[in-house]
């Protein structure tokens, strides 16, 4: 392929995922599942072209270039997390959401897909539940801009805490015995969780002291550089990696808690305040790329035929009703003031992919006949269900938003709603205040 044409595409596709985000902001929809179409677009110009093969490996790329995203993704959401004595409740209550949700998810879906594939073991059908058990913070993060103060900290914690947890679970399970018994495994999750925190903290203590006192000019993407060794490393050795890039933005973002007494006298605020900030804008801009090529990607590989199937639609509704369902009843009894539009923010993505992709790998897991469909339905169906859900929380109707029309001036009325909006456009402009807009 010549080099400028595969350049021209590259540039192409991020200028329209920042035009994608401006819609998503504006509607609510989803920049993912733009994103998604967009590569199955190409996948069929592709064909059409006889450019597309097997020889792009597109399986490999999705899972490196997932999991580089996954860390910033993460990263991202900590940089923008305070911790404060009064969030501890909000905090509590969405580990606990995160953590049942999961639990009752993953064993809900093993015991559908043991139905459905007779002859599946429980533990086999638990591996395969866990991926669709996860919620994507990689879909969550960007689309709860527009909620509340609590409500959008609910879902980003939540949504970090479910693919955090969800992770650790998943590579437990296909790291440990078939035949093991359930608690030798809780005992082994739990022991993993606690070496791995504390061995996050003391990790995010010396990086965050090494972050200030670096003199080099390029220095953040070497912080970024360690932050993606860290967590490999702790992949290849089956620790809690998340943990590692949760606790270093957390302790980055809260220095006035983690550095208190003695340990204030090592660290200079003032002179960490402006290299955080472009550290968050770099994390903010290096997420925005990866998701950006992660979902274009995907959509690249999907087949379309996938969705023609009437049986994997079926059993996909059925698999979403129980995700649903599930989320419905643990709100409604641990978080009621988070219930709508919280209960239909629970979409599926980049984890599911990533996760699905390591378990292929694995021949001591094999569900035969699974289509692929069963993932690739329910991450479309969840991410339509967050749009609609989100749109209708904002008071405005899905027609509007979907098919919206320049309004005509045809009365008095009309035209001074125009003027006024004209004239809250001038003001705001001139206050660099652009809400609502």
């Amino acid at each position: 392929m010549n080099p400028y044409l595969l350049i021209i595409g590259i540039a192409s596709i991020i200028i329209l995922s920042f035009f994608f985000n401006i819609i998503s902001q504006k509607t609510n929809i989803p920049s993912v599942l733009m994103l998604i179409g967009l590569g199955m677009g190409l996948r069929v110009w592709m064909h059409a072209k006889g450019i597309i093969d097997k020889d792009l490996k597109l399986d490999s790329i999705l899972e490196i270039i997932g999991n580089v995203g996954l860390v910033m993704i993460v990263l991202e959401a900590a940089l923008d997390l305070k911790l404060e004595r009064e969030k501890s409740g909000l905090i509590f209550k969405s580990f606990i959401v995160a953590n049942l949700g999961i639990a009752g998810s993953m064993f809900a879906l093993a015991f559908f897909f043991m139905y459905i594939f007779p002859g599946t073991t429980l533990y086999t059908a638990i591996v395969y539940a866990i991926p669709l058990s996860i919620m994507s913070s990689a879909i969550i993060i960007p689309s709860v801009g527009r909620l509340t103060g609590k409500k959008k900290e609910f879902m980003v914690y939540e949504s970090t805490f479910s693919d955090i947890l969800g992770i650790m679970v998943f590579y437990f399970m296909i790291g440990a015995d078939g035949g093991a018994g359930n608690g030798s495994i809780a005992w082994e999750i739990f022991l993993n969780i606690v070496g791995t925190v504390v061995l996050s903290v003391i990790v995010a203590y010396v990086m965050v002291y090494l972050f200030q006192h670096l003199q080099m000019q390029v220095k953040l993407f070497l912080i970024i550089g360690v932050l993606l060794l860290l967590f490999a490393v702790g992949k290849y050795f089956h620790l809690s990696s998340l943990l590692l890039i949760l606790a270093f933005g957390l302790v980055l973002n809260n220095t006035d808690i983690f550095f208190q007494g003695r340990l204030a006298k090592i660290f200079d605020k003032e002179k960490v305040k402006p290299i955080l900030h472009d550290f968050h804008t770099l994390t903010l801009e290096s997420a925005f790329l990866i998701r950006t090529f992660f979902f274009v990607i995907f959509g690249l590989s999907i087949s379309v035929a996938s969705l023609y199937n009437l049986e994997v639609a079926i059993n996909s509704f059925v698999i979403v009703a129980i995700l649903y369902v599930i989320r419905y009843v643990l709100l409604k009894v641990f978080a009621k003031e988070f219930l709508f539009p919280e209960v239909f923010i629970a979409p599926r993505g980049l984890i599911t992919v990533l996760l699905f992709f390591v378990l292929i790998k694995n021949e001591q897991f094999t569900i035969e006949n699974f289509d692929t469909g069963l993932l690739l339905y329910p991450i479309l169906i969840t991410s339509m269900i967050m749009m609609f859900a989100l749109i209708t929380y904002k008071g405005e109707k899905v027609t509007d938003i979907l098919f919206h029309k320049v309004p005509m001036i045809k009365n008095n009325e009309d035209k001074e709603t125009t003027e006024n909006l004209d004239r809250r456009m001038r003001e705001n402009t001139e206050d660099m205040d652009f809400d609502g807009f």
